[in-house]
């Protein structure tokens, strides 16, 4: 599991740095196959000013499916790491899950999103029958 954890605003001392990798392994472990890359901004919005202002934005790179985005926002840098981890967690858990039900149905891999379908053709030769029998639509 490869994690890039970034600072903005504030220096990142090495035991935030050690206590955001722990909870990160921790939370997505289970789903570690999944996981390509993990990047985490930590930022001070407020600076010195204080306040309910500590942002975490984690962005969780899955093979196959769609990154996973969470953001939270504390007073305590601690406590915005914990909470986003947890919720990458649960996140990637449905998803890995949902994914999974849906080969066991049967249905397709989603499509992605570079390649060009052909275009639905959406005309109908069919008269309106509301307007054939006189009635107003």
């Amino acid at each position: 599991m490869q994690i890039d954890i970034q600072a903005r605003r504030f220096t990142l001392t090495d035991a935030l740095r050690s206590h955001a990798e722990r909870r990160l392994r921790l939370a997505l472990t289970c789903c570690d196959d999944h996981i390509q890359r993990i990047v985490m901004r930590l930022s001070d919005v407020n600076g010195p000013r204080g306040g309910v202002d500590k942002h975490c934005h984690l962005q969780v790179v899955l093979a196959g499916l769609p990154d996973v985005v969470i953001e939270d926002t504390e007073a305590d840098m601690y406590v915005a790491i914990n909470r986003a981890a947890d919720r990458a967690g649960r996140t990637l858990i449905r998803k890995v899950n949902r994914q999974q039900t849906l080969l066991k149905q049967g249905h397709p891999l989603p499509l992605d999103l570079d390649v060009e379908q052909p275009a639905l053709n959406t005309t109908f030769n069919e008269p309106n029958k509301q307007q054939d029998r006189g009635l107003k639509a």
